[in-house]
């Protein structure tokens, strides 16, 4: 931090989902990773004067009667265990205001906030900032918080495992008897019940039941009721949520066998397709490496095997490559960051680090066979390549 400024950041509060309830409240991301404060409304303010730094946090007043209805609030002093900021320093919610209102008339202090924050709070600070201060005196933090959040400690790590672990328990246990007659809808259920009896009751993203040809559709997060057939392949796609963090699992799923005898060794082909990328992605990615050069090694990849497969050609005379054409069927990208968000914050072209948390998903989709899907697992990026924080299961999930 700079001298003389003051850093403001916020929690966020509950989303109205009708007139008589609220959505499940999910922390403001930042506020979280500063604070590890999970409640919703409170605020964050960290001044740095000369070489003093001063950190002060605002929460919700105790109130016996508004606890009665809305659930136990915390004490400060349990405030002061979950962030280490002294107790002097907790205030009541109540004060926040006039405590601000000094920092805007204090010219000497310049005025921080979080970019990120897509809470109603942090702009409405905004707007309040920018009428009674020059544009200088505001100073946006969103890039150095990314900057923080790509790089990974050990315990954010372990909580990235847990949750991959978790994640893994539930695609186990819900595929045992899956059987042809069940339903998209069926096993969507079976899988968030089992993340959550494990501690995970807010998944880190929607869960994906994708049957046969609904997994051309890369969120299908609708589940519906599509009857799962004999032959079929189903793409989960999904991750439980352990201390915040978030992990991101893929898996395909091949029910039975059909009499249709070149659906059922296109589906094999290209199940050795992706192995023969993931394998590849375990080895290419380390420090130094970018997005870029992972997806490149694999579209060229993919390009032979089409072009091995007759599904394309060589597109000139004299052989050259255009790796191009992969994008019809190499759809989207073979990672991103992961954390507190499943697509965590990051700067995408800056090369791979020691300590990035990655979700690596290569994923082909051949309209001209009826069948595509992608296997995913979590990595983590070390000093000379990278280690899984998942099983890196990849043999035939066949029921």
């Amino acid at each position: 931090m700079p001298e003389n400024i003051a850093l403001v950041f916020f929690a966020g509060s509950e989303v109205a989902q009708s007139a008589d309830c609220n959505n499940r409240f999910l922390v403001d991301r930042d506020f979280y990773y500063l604070t590890g404060i999970t409640d919703p409304k409170c605020s964050l303010v960290i001044i740095k004067e000369g070489k003093k730094v001063t950190t002060k946090l605002y929460v919700l007043p105790k109130d016996d009667m508004k606890e009665r209805w809305q659930g136990r609030r915390k004490t400060h002093d349990e405030y002061a265990e979950i962030t280490g900021i002294s107790d002097s320093d907790i205030k009541d919610l109540d004060e926040f205001e006039d405590d601000i209102y000094k920092l805007f008339n204090e010219s000497s202090i310049q005025i921080g906030f979080d970019g990120n924050s897509i809470g109603s709070e942090t702009k409405t600070f905004f707007d309040n900032a920018v009428k009674n201060r020059i544009a200088s005196q505001i100073i946006d933090v969103k890039d150095t918080l990314i900057e923080m959040r790509m790089v990974k400690k050990p315990c954010e790590l372990n909580a990235i495992k847990k949750a991959a672990k978790i994640t893994e328990t539930a695609v186990k246990v819900s595929l045992k008897g899956i059987k042809p007659g069940m339903t998209e809808y069926d096993l969507f259920v079976r899988l968030e019940y089992e993340m959550a009896k494990r501690g995970s009751l807010i998944p880190a993203f929607e869960t994906i039941v994708a049957v046969d040809d609904n997994s051309f559709y890369l969120h299908h997060n609708n589940p519906d009721k599509k009857v799962i057939k004999a032959g079929d392949v189903i793409q989960l796609d999904l991750g439980a949520r352990v201390d915040g963090y978030c992990a991101d699992i893929s898996r395909a799923v091949f029910v039975g066998t059909s009499d249709d005898e070149v659906k059922m060794k296109h589906r094999e082909e290209l199940h050795e397709l992706i192995v023969t990328l993931r394998k590849e992605c375990w080895s290419f990615i380390k420090p130094g490496e970018t997005f870029v050069t992972l997806n490149n090694r694999m579209r060229e990849i993919v390009f032979d095997w089409l072009v091995n497969k007759g599904l394309i050609q060589m597109s000139s005379d004299c052989g050259e490559k255009d790796v191009s054409i992969v994008s019809d069927y190499y759809w989207h990208n073979t990672s991103h960051h992961l954390g507190l968000d499943v697509h965590d914050v990051s700067k995408r072209e800056k090369p791979f680090e020691a300590g990035n948390a990655l979700a690596v998903e290569p994923g082909v989709y051949i309209k001209e066979w009826g069948v595509g899907f992608r296997i995913e697992d979590d990595v983590a990026v070390t000093k000379d390549g990278c280690k899984l924080l998942s099983s890196g299961k990849d043999d035939l999930e066949v029921y």
